[in-house]
């Protein structure tokens, strides 16, 4: 064989390397030639074969057109170089931020104008996930670029609707409701296939050159809210009390009215008992209203003199009366 190759001492012929080769291949053709193609109908076979895992959901696209059939999680399989296979996850929650990257602020997206032409920073957090999978991949360029892109319009469109007190204190779960709303709305128009989650604004606040300012004027109204609730409560407090004394006095009122009333019905009564005994006997009535009287008057005296009228001069004869009267002249 060496001198097949070799000339003269020089090296071997390219041509007949070659030609030797392609003998030796024709030859031996037939018998690895199915071999070939079983080795290649098997590559074929295993490249064509797809998993789509749970909570996953395949696209798949027959000469870039896609299927609207989308595959389920399990084993499938596609036609190699005729079909490409898009995979989705549909239940993974998915994030975006605006206005701030972690800890660092933006800025450029932070800074909105409120209706009352005032200056705020606000940073908000937007979770979504994809629910249509063929236009979350088709519909948009770059959806997540989209969804940041209208995210900041959403915002800016719904802090600009409310003054700066609303945004940083009284209305901010307001202020999450309606950009959460504006946003699925948009992206429901871009027929993005993605669904919003939740809207959280991370913090919402006077810019940190006016900042010391607007949180002496927060503090000023949190004093007065204060106040307002301390002097509602003492109101509340006090009502009730003043309501039960006024109804007490009124009680009151009415039982002396009924006192005095019932009081005089019996005072009318017994002057009349008493004209009706005068008209049949005035002389006997007369004597015997004189000696209630008088007994009525002395009843509270504790010494009683007694003067006979017929005395007139000469010694005073005096008869003591009342209680220890004799006795208390003795002991002296």
């Amino acid at each position: 064989m060496r001198s097949q190759f070799e000339d003269n001492g020089m090296g071997p012929d390219v041509s007949d390397v070659v030609a030797r080769v392609t003998e030796i291949f024709r030859k031996n053709l037939r018998r690895i030639g199915p071999l070939i193609v079983v080795v290649i109908v098997i590559a074929v076979a295993l490249a064509g074969f797809y998993s789509v895992g749970p909570g996953e959901v395949g696209v798949v696209r027959t000469f870039g057109k896609a299927d609207p059939n989308q595959k389920g999680p399990g084993l499938h399989f596609r036609i190699p170089l005729v079909q490409q296979v898009d995979i989705v996850n549909t239940e993974q929650v998915r994030r975006i931020q605006v206005g701030y990257r972690d800890k660092e602020i933006h800025k450029e997206e932070a800074q909105m104008l409120t209706a009352d032409e005032n200056i705020v920073d606000a940073q908000i957090l937007i979770q979504y996930r994809v629910v249509n999978p063929s236009d979350y991949l088709f519909r948009l360029k770059d959806p997540d670029e989209t969804l940041h892109v209208t995210t900041e319009v959403a915002l800016r469109s719904t802090v600009g609707t409310m003054t700066i007190d609303d945004v940083i204190t009284t209305r901010r779960s307001k202020l999450q409701d309606d950009t959460r709303a504006l946003l699925q709305r948009l992206m429901n128009e871009y027929h993005s296939g993605i669904e919003i989650t939740d809207v959280k604004l991370q913090d919402a606040a006077a810019p940190n050159e006016v900042k010391d300012a607007f949180n002496e004027v927060v503090r000023a109204r949190e004093k007065r809210a204060q106040l307002i609730n301390e002097a509602n409560g003492y109101n509340e407090d006090q009502l009730p009390k003043a309501r039960g004394r006024q109804r007490e006095i009124e009680r009151a009122a009415e039982a002396y009215k009924e006192e005095r009333v019932l009081r005089a019905k019996g005072d009318v009564a017994k002057f009349l008992s008493i004209y009706k005994e005068y008209e049949a006997a005035p002389a006997v009535t007369r004597r015997r209203l004189h000696l209630e009287a008088m007994e009525h008057i002395l009843s509270g005296v504790n010494r009683k003199v007694l003067i006979d009228e017929d005395v007139s001069r000469g010694t005073l004869p005096v008869l003591p009366l009342g209680s220890g009267a004799l006795g208390g002249e003795a002991k002296k």
